[in-house]
């Protein structure tokens, strides 16, 4: 029910993974415009993807940590401070 590295977030990266073409037409003006400006438009276009995968599976990971967190019971009343108190006392 419950995985312990659910809340570690991370993008792995397999250096043998297969790559996919994505194309895209863009107005010829603005691929010049970007290009004479030194922009690597395959470059930065690669990288929002990536940062955009993220964020996609960043959503998913918290809204299956929200779940697990749900479903948990509240803690008994008193319990913050009781713990807290035990805590100071051990030192």
């Amino acid at each position: 029910m419950f995985d312990v590295n659910m809340p570690f977030i991370y993008m792995y990266t397999d250096c043998n993974q297969r790559m996919a073409v994505v194309s895209v037409r863009v107005d010829e003006k603005l691929k010049k415009l970007l290009e004479e400006a030194g922009v690597n438009v395959p470059l930065e276009v690669r990288r929002r993807l990536e940062e955009l995968a993220w964020q996609v599976e960043l959503k998913k990971r918290l809204e299956r940590l929200h779940k697990v967190l749900a479903s948990m019971p509240p803690a008994p009343k008193g319990f913050s401070a009781r713990s807290v108190r035990e805590d100071r006392e051990s030192r």
